[in-house]
């Protein structure tokens, strides 16, 4: 029995190596991450990339597209028969219909294949003809990849920063009144668990509506099937005795559970063999909300750069464990701003992002930012305010359906005009505030070969897999 598991895992191991040899050589296969954090507009940036692959009117960004080289795209069954297809179709008719309107938001892990038959350029361009290379695009929830960041915490550890945190959040009162009358040293009981662990889920979900983007553990927001179970049932508690059977000790045992039976997995299956990733970001959605929000959304978006072992791939990194080589930072919801705008909120993507880049380019990542709008909503406009020309943006409003103009406020032409209040824990905008509104998807009068308008999808798609494309 032992000589046959050996066999039967070098088999596998051979199959393993000779698959990716064959997608090294003959049908590369681009592995991209598509995740982001609340409101950030995952789904509705697959569904919009993918349309406009399938369509490349407005994709002169892409090289590969604009230049003709791309002969053909279609869909094909993803790979990993246990993961639930993205449901494009249904996704795109919600978007482009007749009563267009957004898409639900990503809960779990899904997968979609893209084929593309591209022509090479340059010397091979006549010496070979075209190939097929497959795009698995993976979507996940932007909340699962903040645990990542707990495997390498001690229950200790992660409950003293978390209790921080929600003692400074107005949304934490709640939870930190009710701790007050909790001794993590006495015996274990299950009512109180499990009142505990609702409290802390009641503000996670609290916090994140308020704006917050740090907010763990991720699955006690986005629970799935695990929803009720004692990997799902603990919450922070002040540092104290632990004797033996008592909530402080059980606590602790079910946070390493979690670690080991809910993050690690994720990571094995789907995290550790991507090898391009997009992470969306609603800058916009984080400054409404004000300088505390600002500062937690930077400080995870360092967290998050640290789990994705940035550096660049090698055939035997390839066989042996991929690293991710291309991260892209993406600010979305650009066309709630005039175009001229624009290049600030990439600015203010860039600073955000700035510490964690120079981690990631010491590595040999390659790291982007970039303003975009997956689906554009508005149009703008020039209004006549107070004797001066006004940039703004004109669409439906999504509770209502009513057509109003927006000008959120102009964005600081520095950076740090927003980043040093937030990193001081100012309470608000010394320059006032800044405006957000819901925008509903608008109707669309497409033109045969022309995908969903967008804002600098194009480029997104240049960035993150246009050199696989050459």
């Amino acid at each position: 029995m032992v000589i046959g598991a050996i066999a039967d895992t070098l088999g596998r191991g051979i199959e393993s190596v000779s698959g990716t040899v064959s997608e090294t050589f003959f049908e590369p296969v681009i592995r991209l991450g598509v995740t982001g954090l609340a409101r950030s507009g995952k789904t509705v940036f697959i569904t919009s990339l993918v349309a406009n692959l399938l369509d490349r009117g407005r994709m002169a960004g892409l090289e590969a597209a604009s230049s003709g080289r791309i002969e053909a795209v279609y869909l094909q069954p993803q790979p990993d028969d246990t993961v639930p297809r993205f449901e494009f179709e249904s996704h795109l008719a919600a978007m482009t219909g007749t009563t267009p309107h957004w898409p639900e938001s990503t809960r779990s892990v899904s997968e979609l294949r893209v084929s593309l038959r591209v022509r090479p350029n340059g010397l091979l361009s006549g010496l070979s003809g075209p190939r097929t290379v497959h795009l698995d695009i993976v979507d996940y929830p932007g909340e699962w990849l903040l645990d990542l960041g707990l495997l390498d915490q001690s229950y200790a550890k992660w409950s003293a920063e978390a209790l921080s945190k929600a003692r400074a959040r107005n949304e934490g009162a709640r939870f930190i009144a009710r701790l007050e009358a909790v001794d993590g040293s006495e015996k274990l009981d299950e009512a109180t668990a499990s009142e505990l662990a609702r409290e802390w889920t009641r503000y996670l979900n609290a916090a994140r509506d308020a704006g917050y983007s740090d907010c763990t553990p991720g699955r006690f927001l986005l629970p799935g099937d695990l929803e009720g179970s004692p990997a799902l049932t603990f919450a922070p508690l002040p540092e104290g005795e632990a004797p033996r059977g008592s909530l402080a000790r059980e606590f602790a045992r079910r946070f390493e559970a979690y670690k080991s039976q809910v993050v690690k997995p994720f990571f094995r299956s789907h995290f550790a063999r991507i090898d391009r990733q997009v992470v969306l970001v609603d800058a916009l959605g984080a400054i409404h909300s004000g300088p505390r929000a600002v500062e937690d959304l930077r400080q995870a978006l360092s967290g998050i750069l640290g789990s994705f072992r940035p550096g660049r791939n090698t055939f035997l990194t390839s066989i042996l464990g991929k690293r991710v080589d291309k991260i892209l930072f993406a600010a979305t919801k650009a066309d709630h701003l005039h175009h001229e705008q624009h290049p600030r909120l990439q600015a203010i993507m860039e600073a955000l992002v700035a510490d964690a880049r120079r981690q990631a380019d010491f590595s040999g990542a390659s790291t982007g930012a970039m303003a975009i709008a997956s689906l554009r909503a508005t149009v703008e406009e020039m209004r006549r305010v107070g004797g001066e020309d006004l940039g703004v943006v004109r669409g439906a409003l999504l509770e209502s359906g009513r057509q109003a103009a927006l000008h959120p406020g102009d964005l600081p032409a520095d950076p740090s005009a927003l980043l040093a209040p937030a990193r001081d824990g100012a309470e608000a905008w010394l320059d006032g505030d800044y405006d957000v509104m819901r925008f509903a998807p608008a109707p669309l009068s497409l033109r045969s070969g022309e995908g969903p308008p967008h804002i600098r999808l194009d480029r997104a798609a240049e960035f993150l897999i246009g050199d696989k494309l050459r």
